[in-house]
């Protein structure tokens, strides 16, 4: 079931599905470089009111899924 989150004005359920590569698929997401990206990629969240559904930090790549509230735009959140 979906769960739809609201405000005074809107009842609504965005997610996207983001994915970010190293330049190159060059393998340099691990260890403490990993730890670093995860912490930081939640801190960005937290202060935007952006809920990570599921995420994982692979090697060369990260994905996220993510619900984020209708006023914020794609491309400003992956800033």
């Amino acid at each position: 079931m979906v769960e739809y989150k609201q405000n005074s004005h809107s009842v609504w359920d965005v997610k996207y599905h983001l994915i970010w590569v190293t330049k190159y698929r060059f393998k340099v997401l691990r260890g403490e470089v990993a730890v670093r990206l995860r912490d930081l990629l939640r801190q960005v969240c937290q202060g935007r009111d952006v809920v990570i559904v599921q995420g994982s930090v692979s090697p060369d790549h990260v994905h996220m899924l993510v619900s984020v509230p209708p006023q914020l735009a794609p491309a400003k959140l992956v800033q």
